[in-house]
């Protein structure tokens, strides 16, 4: 149903006795007449002032301008947005002019991923990373690109990077964890074009609180308790345990040093456990010293009939885990803590673990007394313990 105008045009004959075509009607409270030759003028008019009036009750105005009916609406759009903001359209154009710089490609996320291990497997055949570093980068980008599944690199802000940072309440530690994978793989895609700017630089380390004797450790008597169940139930096992809690050998069934290290690295003739690049974490070679009763436990399980590695250890460790606080490199803390209280030498225990001088102290520094590290250099299998002899007897026939 056609709506009625609020307007009239009607003929009137003016004192001349010309017919006209004259527009009538209020606006805003006043009243309109107006007088045009033609009926097309007058319709036209009415037109504007319909306009006109409607303008009132809606906001809408009439205005000549270049634009297209889809630029003005997403003018008004805009308008909308920024309701309420302290500056101008303008500014924010402006900013944006300023700032943004458009990626040569747009390059989806999933694809660069790829790209980027590619070249990082390269480096890893060329010895230039370490096999944990590059597992530990495949499992954070995986973990990136699960949270972005259908981004594009360009679309990684650090709003949003912020965000995949904290998820789940990471630590601080963890956050810069995960930020310094997605560091090395934003330097790749700024020099393959894929963003114009790295969203990282405004995105600053989290700053971590830096405190001494912090590493969880077990005591001599937990140490002396869970070899001896091991040797109980698990005796195959019992180099890997021994190497790890007396010779400080990281570990990680999934990455660590002890996964690489070799019989042959193990030497009781010259009481030295060789830790080769290609072992080593840090991929820097050390020499572990066999301690008296390191070669009592590798000499009653020798290497040549209990591998470092057996074939079940997963599940070993997981049963083991179940009686005891068997957190990761626990056993690693422990030797350290205790070669430090034995010693007193932070350089050496720097050299034997493969850590600095400023870690040592931190974390491993008066952790045990003199008398807990004797106790736990002094453990040794059952059957040494029955022989009754001497830990140095025993060190010199190994030799």
């Amino acid at each position: 149903m056609k709506q009625e105008s609020a307007f009239d045009i009607s003929t009137f004959t003016n004192p001349s006795g010309e017919i006209v075509f004259r527009v009538s009607g209020w606006l805003d409270g006043k009243r309109v007449r107006k007088n045009f030759p033609t009926r097309p003028e007058a319709e036209a008019e009415r037109q504007v002032l319909e306009v006109q009036r409607l303008q009132g009750d809606t906001g809408i105005r009439t205005a000549v301008t270049r634009l297209t009916d889809e630029q003005l609406h997403e003018a008004e759009a805009l308008f909308r947005r920024i309701s309420g903001q302290t500056h101008a359209l303008s500014f924010f154009v402006e900013y944006a002019l300023t700032n943004y710089r458009a990626p040569v490609a747009q390059k989806l996320l999933t694809e660069a991923i790829t790209e980027f291990l590619v070249i990082k497997d390269h480096e890893r055949e060329q010895d230039l990373l370490s096999e944990p570093y590059l597992t530990r980068m495949k499992r954070d980008l995986k973990r990136l690109q699960k949270h972005f599944p259908k981004a594009t690199v360009a679309e990684l802000t650090s709003v949003k990077l912020v965000e995949y940072f904290e998820a789940r309440r990471a630590a601080h530690k963890t956050f810069n964890n995960r930020r310094g994978v997605v560091s090395a793989f934003l330097k790749f895609a700024l020099q393959r074009d894929w963003i114009a700017d790295n969203p990282l630089a405004k995105i600053p380390p989290r700053r971590l609180r830096r405190r001494r004797g912090c590493a969880i450790t077990f005591s001599a008597s937990q140490a002396s308790e869970l070899m001896a169940h091991v040797e109980a139930h698990y005796p195959t096992a019992v180099p890997f345990f021994a190497l790890c809690l007396f010779a400080g050998i990281r570990p990680c069934l999934r990455t660590g040093e002890i996964l690489r290290l070799q019989p042959s690295h193990v030497r009781l003739d010259t009481n030295l456990i060789r830790i080769d690049g290609e072992v080593s974490k840090v991929r820097e070679p050390r020499h572990v010293t066999i301690q008296p009763n390191l070669a009592a436990w590798l000499q009653a399980y020798p290497l040549k009939k209990f591998p470092i590695i057996p074939a079940n250890l997963q599940h070993i460790r997981e049963k083991v885990a179940q009686k005891f606080p068997l957190a990761h490199d626990v056993m690693r803390h422990t030797y350290i803590s205790m070669f430090v209280a034995k010693f007193r030498s932070l350089g050496e225990a720097a050299l034997q673990a493969g850590n600095s001088e400023v870690i040592i102290r931190k974390h491993y520094l008066d952790q045990n007394t003199t008398e807990e590290a004797d106790h736990f250099f002094s453990i040794v299998p059952k059957k040494v313990e029955a022989s009754a002899a001497p830990i140095t007897s025993i060190l010199a026939t190994a030799a």
